[in-house]
């Protein structure tokens, strides 16, 4: 990119690498990973999220080469299934920020949020007088019709979701396929939500998390990418259900073309156009400057990188009188 405050283009990029027991280094303008069999170089500038597991290694070089180009790094657990932490997104305006924080405040635009994105889950019109109570029941039972048609159309026998983290090995495959499907999907989701400039914590339907629009994205889509992916996988049998359900996943987010469409879902579930997200997510012509100043007597802030106690016409205060500047000599 010339400039890291352009709005990546998200729709074009690859999904994500799942890297593990591996040494992540700088190659070139790029980066590259060494295990035991060699060293393969890694295209981070179309890579949208690079998911670190155990026994990785990763230097400084590489990190910036990342940031460089605009690839989300998250580091997670063993097989992908849980998320600890995450670097930054690549776009510097905080309009996308502040127009979701707006929703988010507002009872009447956050409740409009939410069945936007039922609808958007489920390809139904959502009853305009239905209260969210009922919106969850509604979803409920789609959700639950979802898990009970996969498990029709793969033989796979379901008894609900269940599983205990921390005796992982006892829960059946399709519980193990699901959530290791569910990480892949909330990865993808969290890198495009940073590389759009939105807040993964300011969510609409769920709440109280860091995650909580992550969750509220990636719900739109389980039930025609994780679920029936997830039920695939648990039906090959329970030897690496894992790994083959995050190839699986991977598969399966290129052919749906998910990055795609999280670059346009996303804002149409904020209620943006295609024009109105382009103006929000327009760049100034010299990003690298002090933002503005909140101002409740302007529409667009008091200007920044000012000194309004020096006399001058945009300050409109004066000098006081007595007082010598610390720092002048």
């Amino acid at each position: 990119m010339q400039d890291l405050r352009q709005l990546p283009k998200l729709r074009d990029s690859l999904s994500y690498l799942y890297v593990e027991h591996a040494r992540i280094d700088r190659h070139e303008k790029s980066v590259s990973f060494r295990d035991a069999t060699g060293e393969t170089p890694i295209p981070c500038a179309s890579l949208s999220l690079l998911m670190l597991g155990p026994g990785t290694t990763i230097t400084h070089a590489a990190v910036a080469a990342l940031a460089d180009n605009n690839c989300l790094v998250a580091w997670c657990g063993e097989e992908g299934v849980r998320f600890y932490a995450h670097g930054t997104g690549g776009t510097r305006s905080a309009a996308a920020l502040l127009h979701q924080a707006r929703l988010v405040s507002e009872e009447s635009a956050r409740l409009e949020v939410c069945k936007r994105l039922y609808q958007m889950r489920f390809h139904e019109e959502v009853d305009p007088t239905l209260t969210l109570e009922q919106l969850r029941g509604w979803e409920g039972r789609r959700v639950r019709e979802a898990y009970a048609r996969a498990a029709r159309e793969t033989g796979v026998f379901w008894q609900g979701r269940n599983y205990d983290r921390g005796v992982w090995g006892v829960a059946d495959p399709v519980n193990r396929a699901l959530s290791a499907a569910n990480a892949c999907l909330y990865g993808i989701c969290h890198a495009a939500i940073l590389s759009l400039g939105f807040s993964p914590a300011l969510g609409f339907i769920h709440t109280g998390k860091q995650l909580s629009f992550v969750y509220d994205v990636a719900d739109v889509y389980k039930t025609v990418v994780t679920i029936p992916t997830a039920f695939r996988c648990a039906a090959e049998g329970s030897s690496g259900v894992e790994r083959r359900t995050r190839l699986a996943c991977r598969d399966t987010f290129q052919q749906n073309c998910l990055l795609d469409r999280l670059a346009e879902d996303i804002p149409r579930a904020l209620g943006l156009r295609r024009e109105d997200a382009e103006a929000l997510f327009a760049v100034d012509a010299d990003a690298a400057l002090p933002g503005s100043l909140w101002d409740p007597d302007r529409a667009s802030g008091a200007e920044g990188g000012v000194n309004y106690g020096d006399p001058h016409p945009g300050a409109g205060l004066p000098q006081p009188a007595g007082r010598a500047d610390p720092l002048a000599d």
